[in-house]
C-alpha cells in the first residue's frame, strides 16, 4: 500500500493483492484533506455487530475491506502487528478508514485536521 499526501488530498494506493482481499475494484481511495476529522493511532474498538460486504476477515491474521458498524461505512486494511492509523471522516463514502501501516505514527502527526 502507498499513500500519497498533496496539498488537498490523501490517497491510498492498494497493490493488487491488497484490492483481492479487500473485495476493492479500484486501485486507489481518495480522501480530500478536508473531510477529515479525526486522525489517530489508537486501535478502534471493534464489536461482534458489524457486517463484511465485501471484505476478508481471518481473526489475528487480516481485517480487510467494506464493513458496516455502527460508526458507519468503514474501510479496513489492517494486519499483524496491528499499528493502526484511524482516519475518521465526514461527507466522504466511508466514514472511517483503517490502515495498517509500519509507520503509522509519522502519517497520524502530517495528517492531523488544522483548526
Amino acid at each position: 500500500m502507498q499513500l500519497t499526501l498533496t496539498s488537498t488530498h490523501l490517497t491510498i494506493d492498494l497493490d493488487w493483492q491488497e484490492r483481492l482481499w479487500a473485495c476493492h475494484i479500484g486501485s486507489a481511495i481518495q480522501v480530500p484533506l478536508e473531510q477529515i476529522i479525526a486522525v489517530s493511532c489508537d486501535r478502534p474498538d471493534t464489536s461482534w455487530r458489524e457486517i463484511r460486504a465485501p471484505g476478508t476477515f481471518f481473526p489475528g491474521v487480516i481485517k480487510a475491506g467494506t464493513y458496516y458498524t455502527e460508526r458507519g461505512r468503514e474501510f479496513w486494511y489492517a494486519t499483524p502487528p496491528w499499528q493502526i492509523l484511524n482516519l475518521r471522516l465526514r461527507d466522504h463514502y466511508y466514514k472511517g478508514i483503517y490502515l495498517a501501516l509500519a509507520d503509522n505514527q509519522s502519517w497520524c502527526d502530517r495528517l492531523q485536521p488544522q483548526a
